[in-house]
């Protein structure tokens, strides 16, 4: 007379088990994604203007470059070129996240003249690159310089000497030099420095979000209800607030 009842209940369990390993395997997948694939970026400052605006929420491709392992020789990696926009740990405070373009690649011969730069005796092509001031006789506009200007890193400084020949800055291996496209308002190699290889955490594939404005977002206090009505005041604007044009947008 019990066994309907039995089984029913056993059929439940059986659901529930079975539900409990699907979201398992789920949340193991997710977290391996996030972890090893890609990972969530916000874009903080206009350095990478107009490639990359201020609110533009990025997903990068962490698997692009490779590790450096035994695994670089199997997987079809490929190596960072000029040209490559690369999301990094700042080398002055590697907590930091910085997102620029690379300018110069190991062995490059760099230098700015009038805004302009110049590889290996070349004019580099930059039709992504902003420009808000005029070109004056500035470190950021003609690079290297011998002087020291306000804001350079003293490391960097000691070092870029030693890499200066006949006015040009040699790239060493292992290194990679960055510039924003903002060229005028980013703070970049010109001031801090190269980028280690083992510093670079991956390339942007895809804006998977864009706000008009940060400040719909941001939370100036650290309180519970402060971070709930934010996060409420965004849900609830969403369609306001949001750069359709530019949500879902590839990286280029």
């Amino acid at each position: 007379m019990n066994l309907p009842s039995e089984k029913k209940r056993w059929s439940g369990e059986s659901d529930l088990v079975g539900s409990l390993q699907s979201l398992l395997g789920t949340v193991v997948i997710a977290v391996f994604v996030i972890t090893f694939i890609v990972q969530a970026f916000q874009i903080p400052s206009e350095s990478m203007e107009n490639t990359l605006l201020t609110g533009d929420y990025l997903l990068v491709n962490k698997l692009t470059y490779g590790g450096g392992g035994a695994a670089d020789h199997i997987m079809p990696y490929r190596k960072i070129r000029r040209g490559d926009i690369i999301v990094f740990h700042y080398p002055v405070n590697p907590a930091q996240h910085f997102v620029k373009r690379v300018i110069g690649v190991p062995g490059d011969r760099l230098r700015l003249v009038n805004k302009q730069v110049w590889v290996n005796g070349a004019r580099l092509p930059e039709p992504y690159v902003r420009f808000t001031k005029p070109a004056d006789d500035m470190f950021r506009d003609n690079f290297p310089r011998m002087g020291v200007p306000s804001g350079l890193e003293p490391k960097w400084w000691l070092q870029l000497r030693k890499l200066v020949e006949d006015g040009q800055l040699i790239v060493p291996q292992g290194h990679y030099f960055v510039m924003g496209d903002n060229r005028d308002d980013s703070y970049d190699s010109r001031w801090w420095g190269f980028v280690p290889q083992e510093n670079i955490i991956g390339r942007p594939l895809l804006i998977y979000w864009s706000v008009r404005s940060t400040d719909d977002l941001a939370v100036s206090s650290s309180s519970v209800s402060d971070k709930i009505y934010h996060f409420g005041h965004a849900v609830t604007h969403i369609f306001q607030i949001t750069r359709w044009n530019r949500t879902l947008r590839l990286v280029n």
